[in-house]
């Protein structure tokens, strides 16, 4: 067993480590998730968290080591956002035939997404720390962050809130949908990326191309509409 350790911490002084660890993790997810019939609880994000967490916490490894080597993949987070633009301009045709509606949900998904889980929170007696860092959590990451930066909020637990909100998104949207009888492919889309961000975008490429392009559309507007309007929302609520 010291023998075992001893390789462990030299293994984890390299970067490269965490990185491959990151790579094996989601594969096993995938593989997982593959053999399941593409079951959308056996979500391969989830998994691959799941997986990453245990090691790390047996191992005793901080997340700043961990991320020295997966700063890597968060690199690559940027090329893969805009590479959304990809499927949107193919459906650009039926984005353009239904701008108005398209508009209009974005618009009501983000706001319920937000009043809701604030509204909740509140009731519950949830802290003003809280509530700001559960605000943005469906708009991705790096936007959300920033808006719970931006407004006081902790953007730690922010990161935290939106990853869970995407993965708990990308698992049961699809069986939500499905019970609501949603057929749509565009509708389906929307209401992926807007309440799910990249994680639900993701899991609606891998299941129709329509509904890939029409999430990555939501993603976007909603992350864009949320950073400009809901500091001046808050503000306008809750004060400074």
């Amino acid at each position: 067993m010291r023998d075992l350790r001893d390789v462990w911490v030299y293994l984890s002084a390299n970067p490269l480590l965490h990185l491959t660890l990151t790579l094996i993790a989601y594969r096993i997810g995938l593989a997982i998730y593959q053999r399941g019939g593409l079951n959308p609880m056996l979500n391969p994000v989830m998994i691959a968290v799941i997986l990453l967490v245990s090691v790390l916490t047996m191992t005793g490894t901080s997340y700043q080591t961990y991320f020295e080597g997966a700063q890597f993949v968060h690199f690559l987070l940027g090329p893969a956002t805009v590479a959304l633009a990809v499927p949107l301009y193919r459906q650009l045709d039926a984005v353009k035939r239904s701008a108005a509606a398209v508009l209009a949900s974005i618009a009501a998904g983000a706001a319920t997404a937000s009043i809701t889980a604030v509204g909740v929170a509140y009731a519950l007696g949830a802290s003003r720390d809280t509530l700001v860092s559960l605000a943005p959590k469906s708009v991705t990451a790096p936007v959300a962050m920033g808006i719970s930066e931006q407004l006081g909020g902790l953007p730690s637990l922010t990161a935290v809130l939106v990853m869970m909100t995407g993965i708990l998104g990308a698992m049961l949207g699809p069986v939500i949908m499905n019970l609501m009888g949603i057929k749509n492919w565009a509708a389906r889309g929307l209401a992926m990326g807007t309440t799910s961000h990249g994680i639900g975008t993701a899991r609606a490429m891998q299941v129709n191309a329509t509904a890939g392009a029409f999430a990555g559309l939501a993603m976007g507007i909603n992350a864009l509409a949320t950073a400009l309007l809901l500091p001046l929302v808050w503000r306008l609520v809750f004060g400074k």
